[in-house]
């Protein structure tokens, strides 16, 4: 199979986690039999001082034509005195609504070696396995620009949603429960805002087109005490845009560090940009010590998800669960029973675990 990626390194640490995962994309594609070309673009801070934007159009038009769009990482404190509309948050804001992203996927799932590394007890996270759904291109960081009045002393944020938009990521939620465990959480608010009530309404009304998934309703605040003290009670969540921003970063507390989370934004049409959740991290660029390991299980995602390759997505994401079994750690990830290793030593691990996967199910296959 042959696929068009587009490449957005962006800020920070973006370009060496983005090289990560090209490799092991590599590695994939070889073990596979598949052919992805890649294509690199500007984006954040990185465009800002290229072209004096965050969004050029020549990279709205390369993601346009592409398969799938793989993203590092955006903004930094070297950009925080630019212009509101040149912030390199614009960018990554700009190609989602461009493209049509509306759902954002964040599935948040700890693996046996990080659980130590939780500041949650092991007893509680344990076996915890949820993905979070949350829409993506409305809401407050899409209403009416903002403005301050009197004098600056006052200030508005509009969050606005229009009834087709909360459908759709609605509906995509029920779908995904469908896939997995057959139980949905929708959160709002509802108690307090008219954008929640009309989202309960609209989880009411879809629930009759699915009779095999149980649906809850929970406010946001019990949403996120729960998630902390019994995670195991959730399998699919949707949300609008702002609660699912803070709860989805919120949830990588389970995993142990916020580098092990792979997000996807993706539409119908099964088009996505994948990223990891954490962020540029500028204060360790360029020094080797990035974990890519989000970066890597995106790429999985992006397999899964854009390309239709269950198999392949399911050997990266087991290459990267065998890759800390045996020990290999990020300084950002607790040390215990592994060593520091960095960003390079920890990407040949992932792809060894690949390869030798894969010549080993091939001689087995041999004697069957």
């Amino acid at each position: 199979m042959n696929k068009h990626i587009i490449l957005l390194p962006g800020d920070g640490i973006g370009r060496e986690i983005v090289e990560s995962a090209v490799q092991v994309l590599k590695a994939v594609a070889g073990e596979f039999g598949h052919t992805f070309t890649m294509e690199e673009h500007a984006i954040g801070g990185d465009a800002v001082d290229k072209f004096g934007t965050p969004l050029p159009d020549t990279t709205v038009k390369a993601c346009r034509n592409a398969d799938a769009i793989l993203l590092g990482a955006v903004g930094g404190p070297k950009w925080d005195g630019v212009p509101a509309d040149r912030r390199p948050e614009k960018g990554l804001l700009g190609i989602r609504k461009a493209l049509g992203l509306f759902a954002n996927l964040r599935p948040v799932k700890g693996f046996p070696s990080l659980l130590h590394a939780s500041p949650l007890k092991e007893s509680v996270i344990e076996g915890s396995d949820i993905l979070i759904i949350r829409e993506l291109t409305g809401g407050l960081y899409f209403g009416t620009p903002s403005e301050r009045r009197d004098n600056g002393n006052a200030v508005v944020d509009t969050l606005a949603y229009q009834r087709e938009e909360m459908e759709r990521i609605i509906d995509k939620a029920f779908q995904s429960a469908r896939l997995r465990r057959r139980h949905l959480t929708s959160v709002d608010k509802a108690n307090v805002l008219e954008s929640s009530r009309l989202w309960r309404e609209i989880v009411e009304e879809k629930k009759q087109d699915y009779p095999d998934v149980a649906v809850e309703h929970l406010l946001v605040d019990a949403a996120a005490m729960k998630l902390i003290t019994n995670p195991n009670q959730f399998d699919v969540m949707v949300t609008e845009n702002m609660f699912g921003d803070i709860l989805s970063d919120e949830a990588s507390v389970l995993t142990g560090s916020l580098g092990m989370l792979p997000s996807a934004s993706i539409r119908s049409d099964g088009t996505g940009l994948y990223e990891p959740v954490h962020g540029s991290a500028p204060d360790i660029a360029g020094q080797g010590m990035a974990n890519p390991l989000g970066t890597i299980l995106s790429a999985a995602l992006m397999l899964r998800h854009s390309f239709g390759m269950e198999t392949e997505a399911a050997a990266i994401e087991r290459a990267v669960r065998e890759c800390l079994d045996q020990g290999y750690r990020t300084a950002d990830l607790d040390t215990q029973g592994g060593q520091v290793t960095g960003t390079q030593q920890v990407t040949d691990a992932v792809v060894e675990n690949l390869t030798v996967k894969s010549v080993s199910d091939s001689i087995c296959g041999m004697f069957v």
